[in-house]
């Protein structure tokens, strides 16, 4: 993943997220109470004129209000306004605030309250229905109610579905962002690492070798390698951060490194001391980039390891072998043993083991029986993913 599609990943979960909550930018205390202006418009001129009625219809729907702040508190309120209606005997068109008050519960309370809320409900119902049921009519009545109170109560449980799926949804959105930063991360460390450690290390080889030049022709070759190689790790460093353009004249001369540019790099690790061997059997060229720059990565850091780890004039040796599904990668040194190549934090061989993985390969590094260093692995191109390492 370059740092232009992890910036692309983190901007449209931004924007998904920016939709889902494009509905709350209006408070919803307005929306509350432009529900019970509605409902007030709907019902209180049915009983204009007739002060209690009046009154205790406010008691059900001013509260509606402050649902969403108390849910409970609201469901509470409204049914003791209903309690209120039913003993001053008065059938009042506010009363369908109560279905409101339910399906609030539902929707943004906490569960224990739910079979509580459900309880009073029923209770009311039964009451409501023994009252102002029609004779006979006592068994469908309060079945038309219930499922009245049904239907409120669903879509209150629908409404916390979803809010619960979009908050898991959101967090999910937040790990995928924190994962693409790690991994983000870590592919700019192994790369910046691999840049830095390779080319620094040529670098500081070749200005050593330099004062004991033999004529000027030889210093002057020396010193061109030196800033050719720096020139390299800029290059790299830029296309490792995401900010060279394809069209750059740097992009032109130092193309992204894979199997064709190992030739380079043994030539690179002989100028600086090292004599070095390199073998490629197979055809390398139906490789794909990304398992070619893997090959790349993994030879430049063996062969960096050898070059600071192993006194002057130790030979390296660089076997390639390309088979139709699997790439096997050699690289051995007859250098003195010299311990683990690199410390217990540093990125070296565990970046190697991160390359190798990412293409199913185990990466084995260790001393040989008659001296000398070997890392090997065998990459499985079936296996490797699309992306950059």
């Amino acid at each position: 993943m370059t740092l232009q599609r992890f910036a692309d990943t983190l901007l449209s979960a931004r924007a998904v997220k920016a939709v889902l909550s494009a509905g709350t930018r209006v408070p919803p205390f307005a929306w509350d109470f432009l529900l019970v202006a509605l409902l007030s418009m709907a019902t209180l001129p049915v009983v204009a004129g007739e002060p209690v009625a009046v009154t205790v219809s406010a008691g059900l729907l001013l509260p509606l209000i402050w649902r969403r702040r108390a849910p409970w508190g609201v469901f509470c309120a409204v049914a003791a306004a209903a309690l209120a209606q039913w003993l001053v005997g008065y059938q009042l068109p506010a009363a369908v605030t109560l279905l409101v008050a339910l399906y609030t519960v539902v929707a943004h309370s906490t569960r224990h309250y739910l079979v509580v809320a459900c309880l009073v409900m029923e209770g009311g119902i039964l009451l409501a229905c023994q009252r102002w049921a029609a004779e006979g009519r006592f068994l469908s009545s309060a079945v038309v109610l219930n499922a009245l109170a049904a239907a409120a109560a669903l879509l209150g449980a629908n409404t916390r579905a979803l809010k619960e799926r979009a908050a898991y949804l959101e967090h999910e959105w937040d790990q995928q962002a924190r994962l693409a930063v790690a991994e983000e991360r870590g592919r700019i460390t192994r790369e910046m690492h691999d840049i830095v450690t390779h080319n620094l290390s040529v670098m500081v080889a070749l200005a050593d070798s330099a004062p004991y030049a033999q004529s000027a022709d030889k210093a002057s070759a020396v010193l061109l390698q030196i800033s050719e190689t720096g020139r390299q790790a800029l290059t790299d460093m830029r296309r490792a951060l995401g900010i060279l353009r394809a069209d750059e004249p740097d992009a032109e001369r130092h193309p992204l490194p894979g199997m064709a540019q190992l030739e380079d790099l043994a030539d690179q690790m002989r100028a600086a001391g090292m004599p070095t061997r390199l073998e490629v059997r197979g055809d390398h060229t139906t490789v794909p980039v990304t398992a070619q720059l893997t090959v790349y990565r993994l030879v430049q850091e063996a062969l960096t390891n050898t070059l600071k780890h192993t006194p002057r004039g130790t030979q390296a040796q660089v076997r390639i072998s390309c088979q139709a599904e699997t790439i096997t990668v050699d690289v051995m040194d007859d250098g003195p043993y010299r311990g683990h190549p690199d410390a217990p934090s540093g990125h070296g061989i565990r970046g190697m083991r991160e390359r190798a993985a990412a293409y199913g390969g185990a990466l084995q590094a260790g001393p040989l029986p008659n001296g000398g260093w070997h890392v090997c692995t065998r990459l499985d191109l079936s296996s490797g993913a699309d992306v950059a390492v």
